[in-house]
Formats: structure tokens, sequence, C-alpha cells
């Protein structure tokens, strides 16, 4: 047998997207229910794109 001294390394970096119900947006917080549960998200995890002026 051939002894193989590298490691593989996995790498991921996707974009989901969840269907949910907004419940409450705070100044840094959107609560979105999904499912039975409500999950607070931070708005800097928003990718969001402004216009170029």
């Amino acid at each position: 047998m051939a002894n193989h001294s590298e490691t593989k390394k996995i790498a991921v970096n996707s974009t989901i997207s969840l269907k949910g119900i907004v419940k409450a947006i705070f100044n840094d917080t959107v609560h979105v229910q999904i499912g039975g549960k409500i999950i607070p998200i931070p708005t800097t995890d928003f990718l969001i794109e402004k216009p170029i002026q």
C-alpha cells in the first residue's frame, strides 16, 4: 500500500434560502420564525447591495 501524507481539506462556501415569517424587527436584529422556532438574525449577516450613486 502507498502511504499518503497529504491531508485533504474540504471547504464549503454556499448560500441557502429559507422561508420564514418575520416576527419582530429591532435596531440590529430581525426575529424570524422558521418552523416552530423563532431565530434572531443580526442585520450584519444580511448582504444588502447599496445603489451606486
